[in-house]
C-alpha cells in the first residue's frame, strides 16, 4: 500500500507544498487584511450616502458606486495583468507574494466594501432612529449602533471575502504570484503531473472549508452577544 502511495505522488515535493502553502497563508491574510481596512469605511460611505441615509449625498454615492463597480466587473485574471505596471511601481515586482498582493487588494476591497454596506442596510432602523432622538452624532451612531448590531454580517461578510480571495490567491500564480496557484500551473498543467494537481486542489479546498467554519463559529458568538 505504502508502494502504491508512493507511485501515485512520484512527482510530489512536500517542501514545496510546504512553501506554496505557506505563501498562499500568507497572500491571503495580507491582502484580507488590507481589503478589509480599506472595504469597511468606504462601505459605511456607501451606506451613508445612499438615499434615506445620515448623510444622503446622491452624486457622492454614484461616484463612489460606479468605482466600486468597475472594480468588481473587470475579470480578477484580466485585473492581475491590467495592474501590472502599477504593481511594479509600487512593489517593484509583479512576480512572487508580494507582486499578488495589490491585485488581490483591487479585487477583494470594492467586494467587501459592498458586502459592509449590505450588512449595514439589514440593521433595523428603528435603532438608528432611537440613537437619534437620544441626540446621538453620526459618528456615535455608526460607532456605536450600526457596526455592532451589522457586526454578525460583517464577520460573515470577510469569511465570504476570505474565501474569495483564496480563489483570487490560486489565479495569480498564471503571472508568477507564487503560492499554490503557481505550483499548480507549473508543475500540474505544464508539466502535466496530475498528483501535484491533485494535492495542490486538495489543500485549497481544506483552506476553504476551514475559513468557512472559523467564520461560521464566530457570526454564532457574536449573534449571541
Amino acid at each position: 500500500m505504502e508502494a502504491l502511495m508512493q507511485d501515485l505522488l512520484s512527482n510530489v515535493d512536500w517542501v514545496e507544498i510546504g512553501i506554496a502553502s505557506w505563501d498562499t497563508l500568507i497572500m491571503v491574510a495580507m491582502s484580507l487584511l488590507f481589503s478589509v481596512v480599506i472595504g469597511l469605511p468606504i462601505g459605511v460611505l456607501l451606506f451613508l450616502f445612499g438615499k434615506r441615509q445620515l448623510l444622503e449625498q446622491p452624486l457622492a454615492y454614484a461616484v463612489l458606486s460606479f468605482v466600486v463597480n468597475v472594480l468588481r466587473s473587470v475579470p480578477f485574471i484580466i485585473l492581475l495583468i491590467v495592474m501590472i505596471p502599477f504593481t511594479v511601481m509600487m512593489i517593484g515586482t509583479s512576480l512572487g507574494v508580494a507582486g499578488a498582493i495589490p491585485p488581490l487588494v483591487a479585487g477583494g476591497a470594492p467586494f467587501f466594501a459592498r458586502l459592509v454596506e449590505t450588512s449595514l442596510r439589514e440593521v433595523d432602523r428603528g435603532i438608528i432612529e432611537a440613537t437619534q432622538a437620544m441626540g446621538a452624532n453620526v459618528r456615535q451612531i455608526v460607532f456605536g449602533a450600526l457596526l455592532p448590531e451589522a457586526l454578525p454580517g460583517i464577520i460573515a461578510g470577510v469569511t465570504v471575502t476570505a474565501i474569495t480571495l483564496v480563489s483570487y490567491a490560486a489565479m495569480s500564480g498564471v503571472i508568477g504570484g507564487g503560492g499554490l496557484g503557481d505550483l499548480a500551473i507549473r508543475f500540474g498543467y505544464q508539466r502535466f503531473q496530475t498528483d501535484v494537481m491533485v494535492i495542490t486542489v486538495a489543500l485549497l479546498v481544506i483552506f476553504v472549508q476551514l475559513l468557512q467554519m472559523l467564520g461560521d463559529r464566530l457570526v454564532i458568538h457574536f449573534s449571541r452577544k
